[in-house]
């Protein structure tokens, strides 16, 4: 379990992304967790669809957004929140620090929407040159996984380069002010730096990390309502068949909602993937080899079982 002093840190976390730590004041209420990089469930909030699938159960819906994945698991492990969308790499933090959370659904693998960039001017021509050189990245974020094997493919092991870990907004300005020398980084941050700063890229995730977002819960809210659990995972799946088929209208949606430029909307929309299914074993095989990765170079305490925390409950 976690210790007090990571309690605490979490809470702080929470605060610095812009969330409360109230305690549940109604028993039927799905408690959702947000991040900017999540459009599926950004569009589900705006539509109101969520609601719509849990007003005739009984339940009513509250959202909050985070910086990034592993301030949003921490707000699902503290219990500030019930439900939410995040990539590989925070689960496997998360469990290995001993959070009650379990995979309950997964979007299709999205290659094309992270990858280590660099200023448009810089000397650096290849994912080798990075070495000696320091990178931003999001610590325990599905870029993490994604160093990892880039430094690797290319020759290099991960403690060649010098990791400087930052939240996307305190990274996107060390980039822009030249503290550091790459980035690692999802849309639509990756979009953004690539219209607005001419930013390049030296690797996305195509042939090194499949770049799967997962849904993942609170296990007690999970295992002790799964109604609730498959009634969202149905709204997700309704918008996730509905953006696969309309590029242009979900764009438009994601930067009205966002307040990003319409561009920066096209561009990440064009290299997503779309598609949500329920977790089980075979899912997770990819997963558990990013868990290894991260045990094997120190990055968590110890070995997890993924499979371990699979939603068993309504299967």
């Amino acid at each position: 379990m976690l210790s007090r002093r990571n309690l605490l840190l979490g809470t702080s976390l929470l605060l610095a992304g812009g969330a409360t730590a109230p305690a549940r004041a109604e028993a039927k209420m799905l408690r959702v967790a947000s991040q900017k990089g999540a459009g599926i469930v950004l569009v589900l909030k705006e539509r109101g669809t969520l609601e719509q699938k849990l007003r005739p159960l009984g339940w009513s819906v509250t959202w909050t957004e985070f910086p990034a994945g592993p301030q949003l698991l921490e707000s699902l492990n503290v219990g500030v929140t019930d439900f939410g969308l995040v990539g590989e790499g925070p689960p496997i933090f998360a469990q290995a620090a001993g959070a009650d959370i379990v995979y309950v659904g997964a979007e299709v693998p999205a290659p094309k929407t992270e990858a280590i960039i660099v200023p448009k001017d810089s000397p650096i021509k290849t994912v080798a040159d990075l070495k000696g050189k320091r990178v931003a990245l999001n610590k325990g974020s599905d870029v993490n996984y994604l160093l990892i094997r880039a430094v690797e493919a290319n020759g290099l092991t991960y403690k060649d380069i010098v990791p400087a870990y930052l939240t996307p907004a305190d990274a996107r300005a060390a980039f822009e002010r030249g503290a550091v020398d790459a980035w690692v980084i999802w849309d639509p941050y990756y979009a953004s730096a690539a219209i607005g700063l001419g930013a390049r890229t030296l690797a996305d995730g195509t042939g090194l990390a499949g770049n799967v977002s997962y849904y993942m819960a609170r296990r007690p809210v999970a295992e002790g309502n799964p109604q609730i659990i498959e009634a969202a995972l149905a709204a997700v799946d309704e918008i996730d068949i509905w953006a696969r088929d309309h590029h242009q209208p979900y764009a438009k949606e994601l930067a009205a909602s966002l307040g990003i430029p319409q561009n920066v909307s096209d561009l990440w929309v064009a290299r997503s993937t779309f598609g949500a299914k329920r977790v089980d074993a075979a899912i997770l095989v990819e997963q558990q080899k990013i868990a290894d990765s991260f045990a094997e170079i120190g990055l968590i305490p110890k070995d997890i079982n993924v499979n371990e925390a699979i939603w068993k409950v309504g299967s």
